[in-house]
């Protein structure tokens, strides 16, 4: 029959050599990846030095918060508040010696999201601290916060944030109050959403002219196309409509802007320099913190992008060879399959090939 039809039989052999081409790569792919590590699961506040060796004495407290909200509108979407956001920063807030408290819109225990795949020894840390979790678990009401007890505060993000940050009124006095008073506010990723309707009392927007970092539009439709519709807002476009000047950086890559005692970030990945950049503008020079992977993999990024191939190179050898600190495969190959969902096919071979080439160098 197939030497009747030829074309048939030549669409045939190329769609079989196209399946074994693409389970080929499918293969090569996942032998990029590094096994899961079972260890950090079982990480402990002793096996970290950064949060038990030479602590400060005590400086003061600073508040996180956390949001209520557990689905996504009338979506029915849960959602919650990112345990990473909130374990990175509670714990350099710590390690620099103030007191952490943890409130939320409605008190009680909040619906946590957990990603496994961007889990590290610190969040897992958190996860087995009987204190952090007691915290975590009975939330101030936000209602109930003694505005007076705490020298900053940080919104920490989920995109739950978007649904009952906005329009509390008890995040609007503490904001006024903090940012009128000189306090610091920071904020990552949808908890800029804390900053939506503050008016000041002078009757401005506390955006207005601010130099601010969030969450992107790019980075919520590329993995929710339908977010306009879903959420209130898209935070970029309302962030700007009362008055920011929108500070976007790479595509979930760090980004934060620094603007007097407001400190915002783009996104999870921005949660470390938030947090250290907080503890330095009340005045204390933030303690050494060992780099993790994950930001090393992050550096190996912003380098590729903004000076290609060979730079990228030049970094991963003297981070692994030089300075013997470990770059996150996992993260790196992620950027590379956002590049292909993009249709970027020329960004994601390079940066599949950064794998290839940060797995050689790290046998």
């Amino acid at each position: 029959m197939l030497k009747k039809f030829p074309i048939l039989k030549w669409t045939l052999l190329t769609l079989v050599g196209l399946v074994v081409i693409l389970v080929s790569f499918g293969f090569w792919f996942k032998g990029l990846i590094p096994p899961k590590n079972n260890t950090i699961v079982n990480s402990q506040l002793k096996d970290l030095p950064y949060l038990t060796e030479n602590v400060p004495s005590m400086r003061g407290k600073i508040l996180t918060v956390v949001t209520s909200a557990q689905t996504m509108g009338e979506s029915g979407k849960s959602t919650g508040y990112e345990l990473t956001e909130l374990a990175r920063a509670y714990y350099v807030f710590q390690a620099n010696g103030f007191e952490v408290d943890i409130a939320s819109p409605l008190g009680g225990t909040p619906r946590v999201i957990i990603d496994d795949e961007d889990m590290g020894a610190y969040d897992f840390a958190f996860l087995n601290d009987t204190s952090a979790q007691r915290k975590a678990k009975h939330t101030i009401p936000l209602n109930e916060v003694i505005k007076e007890d705490y020298e900053a505060v940080f919104f920490v993000g989920g995109k739950g944030a978007m649904f009952d940050f906005p329009e509390n009124e008890s995040i609007q006095n503490l904001v006024r109050e903090y940012y009128q008073n000189d306090k610091v506010i920071g904020a990552v990723c949808h908890g800029p959403a804390a900053l939506v309707n503050v008016t000041l009392e002078n009757g401005s927007s506390i955006l207005e002219n601010k130099r601010i970092s969030s969450f992107t539009n790019a980075e919520e439709l590329l993995l929710i196309p339908d977010a306009a519709s879903i959420f209130p807002f898209l935070l970029q476009d309302k962030l700007v409509e009362q008055g920011a000047r929108f500070n976007e950086g790479g595509m979930y890559l760090e980004k934060i802007s620094h603007d007097k005692k407001l400190i915002t970030g783009q996104n999870p990945w921005s949660v470390w320099p938030v947090a250290e950049t907080m503890v330095a503008e009340l005045g204390y020079r933030p303690k050494f913190r060992e780099v993790t992977d994950e930001e090393n993999a992050v550096s190996v990024l912003l380098t590729y992008h903004k000076l290609g191939v060979p730079k990228a190179k030049e970094m991963i050898v003297h981070m692994l060879e030089v300075q013997k600190t470990p770059i996150n495969r996992v993260l790196v190959a992620k950027h590379g399959i956002i590049a292909a969902m993009q249709g970027d096919v020329s960004s994601f071979v390079e940066i599949i090939g950064l794998v290839s080439f940060i797995k050689q160098m790290d046998v």
